[in-house]
């Protein structure tokens, strides 16, 4: 797993170099549950990006999305046909990276103003991926004491640095284990939106 670059993702001072790709409209964005008025859909996200990126690029792409940010992750095709891995994998996507830089800043622009979210990018071949770019947003809550012991045990085991690592990891969990749910959560969401844009303008 290729390590990622601070000067690039930007940690705790915003991203710095490819992360200007997509800045601007950071206060925009869905600010609660269904308050999606303020916030382009990004339902098409996926065949916008299939059909805007250069040919040639990845023999397959995959598009995530939410409130804040467009993660595209593309799969490099293997010339070689021997499932490059370990070094080469990872020189290879270092060249793809450089190579790519400037078209895919353009490419963010024009998505961040069409989708109003920033854009990452993330490059896979064989086992190696590399995540160029990503938004880590922060997200306050209010905790009571059993909720907090939970975290400060994964503090206190190792498990986690501090209570927003263990809140971090626990998200992780729940999403690893959830996936399933998550998903159908997440198509039924997408369908009262569909039907809430087709009712009546008030």
């Amino acid at each position: 797993m290729m390590t990622r670059d601070d000067n690039e993702t930007g940690r705790g001072r915003g991203r710095r170099g490819e992360g200007r790709e997509a800045r601007g409209g950071e206060r925009g964005g869905r600010r609660g549950g269904w308050q999606v008025a303020d916030l382009p859909s990004a339902a098409d996200a996926a065949d916008w990006f299939r059909g805007r990126l250069p040919e040639g690029w990845f023999s397959e792409i995959e598009v995530r999305t939410d409130r804040e940010e467009i993660t595209v992750m593309g799969t490099l095709a293997d010339s070689h046909g021997a499932g490059a891995d370990g070094a080469e994998a990872e020189g290879r996507i270092g060249r793809f990276r450089s190579e790519t830089k400037a078209e895919r800043i353009e490419i963010a622009l024009e998505a961040q103003a069409r989708y109003g979210r920033k854009v990452s990018w993330g490059v896979r071949l064989g086992t190696t991926e590399a995540l160029f770019t990503h938004v880590a947003a922060p997200v306050m809550t209010r905790l009571r004491q059993p909720e907090r012991q939970v975290l400060d045990t994964l503090v206190d085991a190792g498990v986690a640095r501090s209570r927003s690592d263990a809140l971090a990891w626990s998200v992780r969990l729940v999403g690893e284990h959830a996936e399933e749910w998550l998903g159908q959560l997440r198509e039924a969401m997408a369908e009262v939106d569909k039907l809430r844009g087709e009712g009546p303008t008030l």
